[in-house]
């Protein structure tokens, strides 16, 4: 079984034929798809299209960063009040900082993200983490909360061998990796080899984005990433097997709630 740990098949993208996208996520040998929640306004319809499909879609709760503005306090409200009522949550996310587009909202966003942080600390949830051209800051962030048990996902890592290092630093976190490996100017696998040891890895698509080789401009699904484990696969140097199993394995340990650890 694969786990796509990140994949907003909520989205409108997918409106017109997401039962035909599950089925061929399940063809490739998805056995579930986690989905990424973004904003207030989001929740209902991502909870809606899970319930469609219990046992396989879970869903988590978050702001992510590109959503917070001036009236994040709001934002944050909304959905800490749907948190604090019965609910099938699997993780807080996805939350992070982005300063790639526009900085305007910088420290604004930091605090949506310490806050959610300690969401996931009350809670006992893992963190989706999502970071772009923000890496030191979301790095200082984390450090004021070691040491009180976070675990999680830095999703979409495409970063430094110095980055994976210092994410790894993170003992109870995993690193998200998705189309990108299999880009033709990636240096991603160099970094993997040499520094990520296979135990701190999960799979994702990120999709409808980054769509990865031989479907790459594409509109990305779930079904493709099993085209990223047969690459990891190569990275690493072992079997096809090995790589679902381990993955699904590191998935199984940050995801502790979800029930597809009783798969």
């Amino acid at each position: 079984m694969i786990i796509d740990t990140h994949a907003h098949i909520d989205g409108p993208e997918f409106d017109e034929d997401r039962p035909q996208v599950i089925e061929r996520a399940k063809e490739a040998g998805v056995g579930a798809i986690c989905i990424p929640n973004i904003n207030p306004q989001g929740v209902e319809k991502m909870l809606d299209v899970c319930a469609q499909y219990p046992d396989y879609l879970y869903p988590m709760i978050g702001l992510h960063p590109e959503d917070v503005d001036s009236n994040y306090p709001e934002a944050l409200s909304a959905l800490r009040e749907r948190l604090e009522r019965p609910n099938p949550f699997i993780a807080i996310g996805e939350v992070g900082l982005d300063f790639y587009w526009d900085a305007t909202y910088k420290q604004q966003q930091i605090e949506a993200f310490e806050t959610q942080v300690q969401w996931a600390i009350q809670y006992q949830l893992p963190l989706m983490i999502h970071t772009r051209s923000a890496h030191k800051e979301m790095v200082d962030v984390m450090d004021r909360y070691r040491g009180e048990g976070l675990t999680g996902v830095f999703h979409c890592f495409t970063g430094t061998q110095d980055e994976a290092a210092q994410l790894l630093s993170f003992e109870g976190f995993v690193l998200g990796i998705g189309g990108v490996l299999t880009f033709k100017k990636s240096k991603l696998p160099e970094v993997l080899a040499s520094t990520v040891p296979l135990q701190r890895v999960v799979l994702e698509t990120d999709s409808p984005y980054m769509a990865p080789v031989p479907n790459r401009g594409k509109r990305n699904e779930s079904a493709f990433v099993a085209d990223v484990a047969k690459c990891l696969a190569q990275v690493y140097q072992v079997g096809l097997d090995d790589i679902t199993e381990a993955t699904t394995d590191n998935a199984r340990r940050i995801f502790k709630k979800t029930p597809f650890l009783r798969s």
